[in-house]
């Protein structure tokens, strides 16, 4: 029988050893995030190797199409990594991708004991480089902050399983709901740090989206200006049902090495398509829904064009129709300390709107934060 004292000794042991697991998991997290922007659609992913309670060896994915954040880490260690303990912030792979398996590496290299914050939703993995770690006598832990290491593969996880962009939802308004005066003017409802938050947020999606009734009015070009983005470039698509966009457009002349599509029906006309193909735009043609894009078709093309994840800068009524698809996931909503009054002051979303409580969307998991005097709310569709 163990005594009462040895059953502390344990229980302190066992809690420990966790709180270590944490941080030393912590560390890969922040490691897997410096990738954030340049590894779509691949996962963020950052590895650490212990031995004897010391940092030896860390790596992160840098890139898609580079090493993978263990390999990354084996390579950068600094003494054997023998019967060392490696964690790492989603499953290893098991298969033969652009890159060799990182399974084969652990146990070629002898490690003793990996742990791993969250299994690797991708059906060629999915348990499969786990067990394959335990067949190979590894211990394993699994779920070490797996609900941080979800929320930071929200993005991957979400295409991986549905095949869709993930997709949010941003938008400027003041404080008592408006995006722009009655005139139209919205320069600016939001600080200059918000604006440039923003742009942070744009270099880290594979996409901006926007409708053909903000390229009109405002002639953006929702590309990365206000921060180095270390040329993370988002692609741009414009919704723009009949090709209404001038060839002069600032979207269309962009010097950038990500491309700008415009999604449109066949009410498009084809000598207007053919300019803007010759301006460099690419055509993602949809089949026409009550005379507009089908934004549940438009959203299966990105997805298969490899475009995991999605920044909605729209006017409100595009913003409404994708909201009533069910293709946003979350969203971000900057609120100005401003009030700008007047009943045709637009709000951040048009359409119909709910007919009673019962019918309105509701979001869940919400973060409140600020940037200088403007309330900066998040969350995600229920």
């Amino acid at each position: 029988m163990i005594s009462k004292n040895e059953r502390t000794d344990v229980d302190m042991g066992v809690i420990d050893m966790l709180e270590s697991d944490e941080k030393f998991m912590k560390l890969a997290l922040s490691l897997a995030e410096k990738g954030r922007g340049y590894v779509n659609p691949n996962p963020l992913v950052g590895a650490v190797i212990v031995k004897d309670g010391k940092v030896i060896g860390e790596g992160y994915h840098t890139a898609f199409g580079k090493s993978h954040a263990e390999i990354e880490a084996i390579n950068s260690a600094t003494e054997d990594i023998k019967s060392a303990t490696m964690y790492v912030t989603l499953e290893p792979c098991c298969h033969q991708g652009k890159t060799p398996p990182c399974t084969e590496a652990i146990i070629k290299n002898q490690l003793a004991r990996v742990v791993v914050a969250t299994t690797d939703p991708n059906p060629l993995v999915s348990g499969s480089g786990i067990e394959k770690l335990k067949q190979s006598n590894i211990e394993i832990t699994v779920g070490v902050l797996e609900e941080m290491a979800k929320i930071q593969n929200e993005v991957f996880i979400h295409y991986m399983t549905t095949n869709l962009p993930f997709t949010i939802l941003k938008y400027a308004m003041s404080l008592d709901g408006k995006i722009a005066c009655h005139t139209g003017d919205s320069k600016w409802i939001t600080s200059e740090k918000s604006r440039t938050d923003v742009h942070r947020l744009r270099s880290s999606v594979s996409a901006v989206v926007t409708g053909i009734g903000t390229i009109l009015s405002d002639d953006a070009s929702l590309n990365v200006r206000l921060i180095d983005s270390k040329g993370r470039e988002p692609h741009r698509i414009v919704v723009d049902s009949a090709a209404r966009i001038s060839l002069d457009a600032k979207i269309i002349n962009l010097d950038s090495k990500s491309d700008t599509y415009i999604a449109v029906t066949e009410a498009a006309s084809d000598g207007k398509l053919r300019k803007l193909e010759d301006y460099g735009a690419k055509i993602i043609m949809t089949k026409s829904k009550d005379g507009k894009v089908d934004l549940e078709e438009l959203w299966k093309e990105l997805g298969f064009l490899g475009m995991d994840s999605i920044l909605i800068e729209a006017g409100e009524q595009l913003s409404a129709a994708l909201l009533e698809a069910k293709l946003v996931n979350k969203i971000r909503a900057y609120i100005a300390p401003k009030i700008i009054g007047g009943t045709n002051a637009k709000s951040p979303i048009g359409g119909y709107g709910a007919s009673s409580m019962s019918e309105v969307i509701n979001l869940k998991s919400m973060n409140f934060t600020h940037i200088e005097n403007d309330f900066v709310v998040e969350g995600y569709i229920k």
